[in-house]
């Protein structure tokens, strides 16, 4: 039988497991933390006292899936919750809507321009969304290659400053 746990003390404790989580770094974008990303699905201690941690991939076939994983393992273990358990959450599947507002400026500061219009939004089967440069805010852009970097990137180039950059595509 497990102890009973005061809310306020389970809250204080998701708390600190979800502050270990954010020094999690994604490996594709080091900038953000899997928690900037919104990979991070619950934290929560079961009826058994056991700590769950979901995760959702990012998209199907990402290749930084088994390394967050591993690394979301590492954190947890070296926090002193070895035993927790690490979920794997698909549905709903994850949405670039999901990277906080934190991301946004990270991605922008580090030279990617965030995810412009919303994945839902009926102009994107249309009209390719008109992306601002993160480096001089113009929206003189165009895109070079529908991939960048990474696959969930493309590669855009700015006809106001001449800089190169990638766009973290609304997925």
């Amino acid at each position: 039988m497990s102890a009973v746990i005061e809310p306020e003390a389970a809250a204080a404790r998701v708390q600190a497991i979800q502050a270990l989580l954010a020094g999690v770094a994604d490996p594709e974008i080091p900038v953000l933390s899997i928690v900037d990303l919104g990979v991070v699905r619950h934290v929560r201690f079961e009826s058994d006292g056991r700590l769950h941690v979901g995760i959702t991939p990012t998209y199907s076939g990402c290749p930084a899936t088994e390394v967050i994983r591993v690394a979301v393992r590492a954190a947890l273990d070296a926090g002193g919750h070895a035993d927790a358990v690490l979920e794997e959450v698909l549905s709903p599947p994850w949405t670039s809507q999901w990277l906080t507002s934190a991301a946004h400026a990270k991605l922008r500061a580090f030279g990617i321009a965030p995810p412009e219009e919303s994945v839902s939004s009926p102009r994107r089967r249309w009209h390719a969304p008109l992306i601002t440069c993160p480096r001089c805010a113009s929206r003189a852009t165009e895109r070079v290659s529908e991939f960048g970097s990474t696959p969930c990137k493309a590669h855009y180039r700015c006809s106001a400053c001449q800089e190169p950059f990638d766009y973290f595509k609304c997925l």
